[in-house]
């Protein structure tokens, strides 16, 4: 085999393995890319996470605006549209913990969230100072909502469906939603009695 030939044949096996490494990664499955996205990412709490992704969902096709105003506000079940007090499930504080999430989630992506929810003076207790209330009274009027963030919650065996939304506050009309499943167990381990409508239930472990 002359020099000319040797030289050849290792260009072409250089190309050949340069092809097989290429087609392995460009046929390699979506989960196996979706799980090196997820290890990329810093590490998350579980309620984090999920709120994360249903953030990104939710924004996507959006684009923030610092004139707009959003409001955040909770997410409520989907039946009765208020929150229950009666579900004394692990995902009980399910609806109240969105509201804060995409709080943070829309402000990190550069939407103004306006907190309506904060006083125009410092409420000071012998325990504690605070400037956030729910009572009405101590409350200013909101200046101007231009878009609503909130949803609802239908709760499943193994957790809750979380449908979020963002409409305008003047029209009505949805611009974004987004849909996810919020599994239980993402504040504390489910319990072996739980009470659901006033009656007790007990799961099987």
């Amino acid at each position: 085999m002359t020099h000319r030939q040797a030289k050849t044949r290792r260009l072409t096996l250089t190309t050949v393995i340069g092809s097989c490494l290429l087609s392995s990664c460009a046929s390699e499955p979506p989960t196996a890319v979706m799980q090196q996205e997820n290890m990329a990412l810093p590490a998350l709490g579980n309620m984090e996470y999920h709120t994360y992704v249903l953030a990104n969902e939710l924004f996507a096709q959006l684009r923030p605006s610092r004139q707009a105003k959003y409001a955040i506000v909770g997410f409520v079940p989907a039946d009765s549209l208020k929150f229950a007090p009666e579900m004394q499930d692990p995902l009980m504080m399910l609806g109240h913990q969105l509201e804060e999430g995409l709080i943070t989630e829309a402000t990190k992506r550069g939407y103004t969230a306006q907190e309506f929810k904060m006083t125009d003076d410092i409420i000071i207790s012998e325990s504690a100072d605070r400037v956030l209330t729910r009572d009405i009274d101590q409350l200013p009027g909101i200046e101007r909502v231009d878009f609503y963030i909130t949803g609802t919650i239908v709760r499943q065996q193994a957790g809750a469906m979380v449908n979020a939304r963002i409409v305008n506050a003047r029209t009505k009309d949805v611009v974004a939603a987004a849909t996810r499943f919020f599994p239980e167990g993402l504040f504390w381990n489910a319990e072996k009695v739980t009470s659901r409508n006033g009656r007790l239930y007990r799961v099987k472990g």
